[in-house]
């Protein structure tokens, strides 16, 4: 861990606030994209409640050439400061901001036998169950239980992280969603009268926090509309999925 302390008459050209992030979950995203701001030689100044950081940033600083000068506590907030390298590193930072914008998600999926599959994502794996279940417990989740458990966990740290960016502390936060599907008979084959995907999901989200109801509506009104998830499901999304048999 880095324990070297900023000197304390920095002159800092501009600020990233991070809130909880560390470096692994954007706020190097956020650091890149802030940098442009900054002209070469001159100081950006990062703010972040996650303690990793200390440990991190250092490292990522030396791979980009870009001076790290220490932090310094802020009460909550830690408070990192970094030296804005050449104009090389500013192409590799422009480079690395796109890679983001182009990054493609994968997943794969394998039949477990019976009504449930297993889906693998990066170094994750787990279980899901059949789509249309109507019973009060089963062995897996259901495929749209994971939707709605997706978007639900989309929204809810989008919400957390959107509102430590602003300085705005959450005691609790939970998300209640309902989907309501079109007709559901059409995907087991017993009509043909609609369609078997969700028309409707509702939902509330119950947040406990010091901020003012105000503060509280804004970052809710912005965390869906950058969430991920609420653009997927409120778009037409291009659907392209093959078949191919295995001799």
């Amino acid at each position: 861990m880095s324990d070297e302390i900023a000197p304390e008459d920095l002159d800092v050209a501009s600020v990233c606030e991070g809130g909880n992030l560390d470096c692994g979950s954007g706020l190097l995203l956020l650091i890149r994209r802030s940098m442009q701001e900054v002209p070469a030689g001159l100081t950006l100044e990062i703010r972040s409640t996650e303690r990793s950081v200390r440990e991190d940033l250092p490292a990522w600083c030396r791979m980009t050439e870009n001076p790290y000068l220490g932090w310094s506590e802020g009460g909550e907030t830690l408070r990192f400061f970094v030296r804005r390298g050449g104009e090389d590193e500013q192409a590799s930072e422009e480079e690395q901001v796109q890679r983001a914008r182009d990054h493609r998600w994968t997943c794969r999926v394998a039949w477990s036998g019976g009504l449930q599959t297993t889906v693998y994502a990066r170094n994750h794996s787990w279980q899901v169950g059949q789509p249309a279940s109507f019973d009060v417990s089963d062995e897996a989740p259901s495929a749209v239980e994971h939707l709605l458990g997706a978007l639900g966990s989309c929204l809810a740290m989008g919400y957390q992280v959107h509102a430590s960016r602003r300085g705005v502390r959450i005691d609790q936060l939970e998300i209640s969603l309902t989907g309501e599907i079109d007709n559901i008979l059409v995907f087991l084959g017993l009509e043909s009268d609609g369609h078997p995907g969700f028309r409707r999901i509702t939902g509330t989200c119950y947040v406990q926090s010091e901020a003012g109801e105000a503060a509280l509506e804004e970052i809710w009104r912005h965390t869906v509309a950058a969430s991920p998830l609420v653009n997927t499901l409120v778009r037409s999304v291009e659907v392209e999925v093959g078949h191919r048999g295995i001799a």
